[in-house]
């Protein structure tokens, strides 16, 4: 503890009130005249640090100076990072982690131990399923899986030994909504932690912990990069939980960020309320266009006003973002046929990038996940995930028409 709490003091996370968001994305934990006035935030790629004298680095690692030892334990790129994502999720505090599985297994690690019992969204990402089907195999950690949509349903699950409620929303890929409010307000009765993962909606569109959640995380590969060249995850949350998890389960288990892929990532957040915008306008479009088209059984989005999840978006979140979920009349073949006759659209399992993806989470994402068990979270054999990306929406939709008349 006293060796993180030595990184800590390096710098106080930067919460201006007086700008407003889009002005965080851009200057928020960065101060140029501590930096020789560089514009851009500067990348500090080293492995450690050196001490003046052999005291000071008694009194760093006993946590009585503030100071940087080693960048495992913290370095200052990466710290510019998690005080700007801390920033823009009004957290008190933020850790980055080397992938988004990085960031969600450090945080259940950390909150759960043998025979504990996790509660989350009936539909989560296919390798965080595989994350749960592993702490119950080896350290007898129970999930259930449930759709949450209620006061009486959600109470009803909840067990003694229930520890966590774990939320995606939208879920991963039939973009199902959940009510934050309304489950942290049961959560906070039984004293049990919220954790949301927000990488579909991103700070911008949605921020989990002002209606009440405990930790926000993101897979910062997809919207915060949204250059496709970083693989990384971000979790921010209140300064005891963050520095519990910091001395913990990233400092002993490793799953850190490299300085250069922070850099990365500061960067892209510069623009992230202005690409936010375009996706979601672009799925909109695309959207509209894919619920008249008489090969699509049916469309995913909470932007529709006949989703069940409407309401819920107009409540927590600016817009209903970039990703659409469809199902293509006929079988598993069929959707497969339709994505291998695109031209400019990618396939390809990530999201948010610049580019247009597409991906068949049966067979991809949600692969490990049991038939049964994916049947009943909604994942068919012929629903496919189109993250829309940044081109001209009349190109997007124009190589999705050809593909589904040729």
């Amino acid at each position: 503890m006293e060796v993180y709490l030595a990184i800590l003091l390096q710098g106080v996370i930067t919460l201006t009130g007086k700008h407003r968001f889009e002005t965080k994305t851009i200057h928020d934990g960065y101060e140029s005249k501590s930096h020789h006035n560089s514009l851009a935030s500067p990348i500090y790629q080293t492995s450690t640090f050196t001490f003046e004298t052999a005291e000071a680095g008694e009194r760093r690692f006993a946590g009585e100076e503030p100071g940087y030892i080693y960048s495992r334990l913290g370095n200052p790129t990466v710290r510019m990072l998690e005080e700007r994502i801390a920033s823009l999720e009004n957290a008190e505090a933020g850790l980055a982690f080397g992938s988004g599985m990085a960031a969600v297994s450090a945080v259940l690690l950390n909150l759960v131990k043998t025979g504990d019992h996790i509660l989350c969204s009936e539909g989560v990402y296919g390798c965080t399923f595989g994350l749960l089907k592993m702490l119950e195999e080896k350290f007898s950690v129970e999930h259930d899986l449930l759709p949450l949509d209620s006061v009486e349903q959600l109470q009803k699950a909840i067990r003694p030994n229930t520890k966590v409620i774990y939320i995606e929303t939208p879920i991963n890929p039939t973009l199902k909504l959940i009510d934050l409010e309304m489950v942290s307000t049961v959560a906070k009765e039984k004293g049990i932690k919220v954790v949301v993962d927000n990488t579909f909606s991103t700070p911008y569109l949605q921020r989990p912990l002002e209606f009440g959640c405990d930790i926000v995380l993101h897979s910062a590969t997809k919207y915060i990069s949204s250059h496709g060249d970083v693989v990384a995850g971000l979790v921010v949350g209140e300064q005891e939980t963050i520095s519990s998890i910091a001395k913990s389960t990233q400092k002993d288990i490793g799953g850190i960020l490299s300085p250069f892929d922070a850099w990365l990532l500061l960067r892209g957040l510069k623009t992230l309320p202005i690409r936010m915008d375009r996706h979601s306008s672009n799925a909109r479009q695309i959207m509209k266009k894919l619920a008249e088209h008489p090969a699509i059984t049916n469309v995913m989005y909470p932007g529709m006003e006949e989703s069940s999840s409407y309401a819920i978006a107009q409540k927590q979140m600016k817009s209903s973002g970039g990703l659409i979920s469809f199902e293509i009349a006929g079988e598993k073949k069929d959707s497969q046929a339709f994505m291998n006759r695109l031209n400019m659209i990618k396939i390809a399992v990530s999201l948010g990038d610049a580019e247009t993806l597409i991906q068949h989470p049966a067979t991809m994402t949600h692969a490990v996940v049991p038939e049964e068990e994916r049947l009943r979270m909604g994942i068919s054999e012929t629903l496919i995930r189109l993250s829309v990306g940044l081109e001209a929406w009349e190109d997007i939709w124009e190589d999705i028409l050809q593909a589904l008349e040729n």
